[in-house]
This record gives C-alpha cells, structure tokens and sequence, in this order.
C-alpha cells in the first residue's frame, strides 16, 4: 500500500482573543496569516501559514481555555537555528524555556500562546531519531 498521509495540513485552536492570538504567532513566532474567516461582516479566524502546505487553524470561541486534560497537548513547530529564536521571542517579553537537548536529539524548547496553547519549538540535529529511527529509552 502506497502511503496515504503526506503531512499534517493543520491543527486548530480556539480562543476568545483574535487580536491578541494573531499578534503572537505573528510578532512573537513570526508567522503570516494566510486567509480569514468572515461571519456576518466579522473576523470569526484565520489560517496560519507554517510552511510546505501545513497551517495553523486559529476560530474564535468565547469562554476558550486550555486545560491539561485536553487530548492534544501541544503543537510542536520546527525552528532553524534554536538559540536564534529563544532569543527573539523573549525579545517579544514572552517567557520560555532554555534550550534542552532531548532523547531524540533534537533541542527543544518551551512557550505558550496567549491562550495558554503550549507551543515546542523544535531543531533536528543530523542524529535526530526523527531522521534515523531506532528506539530511545526515556525516564519521563
């Protein structure tokens, strides 16, 4: 059987703040609304574009908020240089984590959205599991 699933297209969050929404995955992540939604002469969302055909899909919904017990923990999004993007998006007067390097071999990194949506920036290394396979025993 030939593979079905090209990439993730998008993932979708709600929030009760568009401006405030948009503000940060523009300003603080550096990424471009694509398209809007418009209901009755309003902006009800819009689609973010995060590269190679993948978006994220950003709705309005008033009383929105993130709670631990959602099924979908995180979104994961891959930066090019780490420490280049810590850098800015504190510049941004937004808190994350330092840059950890994980079982994977991967560096990561942790921040949240204004609508408290936990965000992992991600950078792949040569030796990345993602790239070569094989199990990692982890003690998390």
């Amino acid at each position: 059987m030939s593979k079905i699933i090209r990439q993730l297209a998008h993932m979708c969050i709600f929030t009760d703040d568009l401006a405030a929404t948009e503000a940060f995955y523009r300003d603080v992540l550096g990424i471009e609304v694509k398209f809007r939604f418009i209901r009755d002469g309003k902006l009800h969302g819009f689609y973010l574009d995060v590269g190679n055909r993948t978006n994220i899909e950003v709705f309005e919904k008033v009383g929105t908020a993130f709670d631990e017990s959602n099924t979908i923990n995180h979104m994961c999004l891959e930066v090019h240089d780490m420490d280049a993007a810590i850098a800015h998006v504190r510049a941004q007067g937004v808190e994350i984590t330092d840059k950890k390097f994980g079982i994977d071999d991967t560096y990561q990194s942790w921040t949240r959205d204004p609508n408290g949506v936990k965000i992992e920036l991600f950078e792949y290394t040569p030796k990345s599991a993602q790239f070569l396979g094989g199990d990692r025993n982890v003690n998390w």
